[in-house]
């Protein structure tokens, strides 16, 4: 028979047994859109064309001291591609192109995340858009500032890939197969490392 201590005592280790199982708590991190940005170049006749994303979101869960236990998922508003031409605007989302209506919103969402030296990660995951699905890993550098965070990297898709650009706009002679991403996403509540 346990007495009423040796009954704490056991209670209170099956508590912190759980807890060590259950691994850290992460608390999410929140992004700051008006400080964040989503921009990326295509090349058209040779010609960089550079373009952003107005709306986007993200749901990060990361500790920088366990990396590994990450979840990132990023969603892109389609229709919220902006140029400097507003023709170009009117274009971009047309089924021949982002096809918006059917699909809007392309997603990332991470599956792997792995320390790759101070401040650095690589993360892996999958890029979903315009109902096509490809593996991605994005190069991401981390500095920290204050209680805020900016994560920021650059990184490339092929737009055929995901059947952006179809009919006359698959010739790369007119608008280049390579897209390149550049992103700086400022969060709160990531812990320091």
């Amino acid at each position: 028979m346990r007495t009423p201590f040796a009954a704490r005592r056991a209670l209170v280790a099956s508590a912190l047994l759980a807890a060590t199982a259950a691994g850290p708590a992460f608390a999410q991190a929140r992004l700051v859109a008006a400080q964040s940005e989503i921009v990326f170049t295509s090349r058209q006749m040779g010609v960089p064309v550079d373009g952003r994303f107005r709306r986007f979101d993200a749901d990060v869960v990361f500790d920088p001291r366990a990396p590994e236990a990450a979840t990132i998922a990023l969603r892109v508003d389609l229709a919220s591609a902006s140029f400097a031409a507003p023709e170009v605007e009117a274009e971009i989302v047309r089924p021949d192109w982002f096809d918006a209506r059917a699909h809007p919103q392309a997603v990332f969402r991470s599956s792997a995340v792995r320390a790759a030296g101070a401040g650095r990660y690589d993360v892996a995951g999958t890029l979903a858009l315009k109902g096509a699905t490809r593996d991605l890993v994005v190069p991401v550098a981390l500095a920290q500032s204050g209680a805020t965070t900016t994560a920021a990297g650059t990184f490339s898709i092929r737009r055929l890939d995901f059947r952006i650009g179809e009919g006359e706009w698959r010739d790369t002679s007119l608008v280049a197969d390579e897209v390149r991403v550049r992103f700086r996403l400022v969060l709160t509540g990531i812990a320091t490392p």
